[in-house]
């Protein structure tokens, strides 16, 4: 066996997947996200704008951002983590691109997104 097959045997055997709903860039989401402090646990909802999806299959991850007060706080989330609990789709964003890092410039109004028309 090669090691494409190696990595590939255990991604289909080891690797728990999430069943998540379909968000894209743009999209306001909250992430149910368990911490884990001594023996304690508990979850941490985390709610903001995705600006990308990368990778694909077992090392897919998205970026999501929000304000907190002045300060804007990204967070990078593996897909496949096991420490989400579940996502929340809050707002389908109408954008035109993959990555809108043009958000990190965008300050108050001018970081607003459209929400999608049905």
């Amino acid at each position: 066996m090669s090691k494409k097959e190696l990595i590939q045997y255990v991604e289909d055997h080891f690797v728990v997947k999430n069943e998540l709903p379909a968000f894209k860039a743009g999209d306001t989401i909250t992430v149910h996200y368990k911490i884990k402090e001594g023996e304690k646990e508990r979850i941490q909802l985390f709610q903001g704008v995705v600006l990308q999806r990368s990778g694909e299959g077992v090392t897919e991850t998205f970026t999501i951002r929000k304000v907190s007060g002045t300060i804007g706080v990204e967070r990078i989330i593996p897909v496949c983590s096991p420490f989400i609990d579940k996502i929340e789709i809050n707002k389908r964003g109408a954008v035109r691109r993959a990555r809108i890092f043009y958000l990190r410039d965008l300050k108050g109004k001018k970081a607003r997104i459209k929400e999608k028309r049905k």
